[in-house]
């Protein structure tokens, strides 16, 4: 096996890995200043599109952690990309909140419950029936099946949340269409992120705390991958998997000195 080039470009996930429930974890701080410092490419990812980058923004800074409102990048930012691609100035039936909805109207997509081209599912604390059954007809009526992840649960103070794979896997059940994930593992989110930051994957690195999304879909786009243990994956856990990250730490203050 031929032997990596040296990382020029960082992204990293943003819950378990740089915050836990609100809270920074130690080094993040550090880790982020020696970025900054450095001028290298990187960005902060999350499958979570219920916010817009700005809002990120804000909320990290109140945490003490700084980060460019350039060098965030979300799951409602990918699934907007593909779908300018995909149908330039088309339309949508949406369930999410502003993350999702703004990046949407950024690219020139009109929202509607009128015949949409797609149903696009995000992240939103206020699922509600009328939405969902809504959703559920205009794709019977032939509207196109989009989510922004497949995560099945998110994180709270309280414990875990259902998320947008979890209220997916209803609509499908109702209508039998699966719907086409934008967000990790899919490594579509990842080459956009690349994309957005002129980088490469042969010279990037993924870090994440889960296995099943982080690291499969740093490894799926060609990247160097470091698994942190300060999130959902437990260090049991890594050999179920037929796949490993090339390298694993405790946490991302064990790769300050990478940077």
């Amino acid at each position: 096996m031929s032997e990596r080039k040296p990382i020029e470009s960082w992204l990293t996930d943003m819950d378990g890995v740089l915050i836990h429930e609100g809270v920074p974890i130690p080094g993040a701080d550090r880790f982020l200043k020696r970025l900054r410092e450095s001028g290298r490419p990187f960005l902060v990812l999350t499958n979570n599109s219920m916010y817009t980058r700005r809002d990120l923004h804000a909320r990290l800074s109140r945490m003490g952690l700084e980060v460019p409102v350039e060098s965030i990048w979300t799951s409602a930012l990918a699934t907007a990309q593909f779908l300018s691609e995909q149908r330039p100035g088309g339309s949508a039936y949406v369930i999410g909140e502003a993350g999702l909805t703004t990046a949407l109207h950024d690219v020139g997509y009109v929202l509607s419950d009128s015949g949409p081209d797609y149903v696009v599912l995000g992240e939103t604390r206020t699922y509600s029936f009328e939405s969902l059954t809504k959703a559920i007809r205009l794709i019977n009526d032939g509207a196109r099946f989009i989510a922004t992840n497949p995560d099945h649960t998110g994180p709270s103070t309280e414990g875990a949340l259902p998320a947008t794979g979890s209220v997916a896997a209803l609509i499908t059940k109702a209508t039998g269409r699966e719907p086409y994930f934008v967000g990790k593992p899919n490594p579509l989110m990842m080459r956009a992120g690349l994309n957005e930051i002129g980088a490469h994957s042969e010279t990037s690195a993924m870090i994440g705390d889960r296995m099943d999304t982080d690291v499969l879909a740093g490894l799926e786009a060609g990247m160097e991958t470091f698994l942190v243990l300060t999130g959902l994956t437990r260090p049991e856990e890594i050999d179920r998997y037929p796949f490993r990250p090339s390298t694993v730490v405790d946490s991302i203050a064990d790769l300050v000195d990478r940077v």
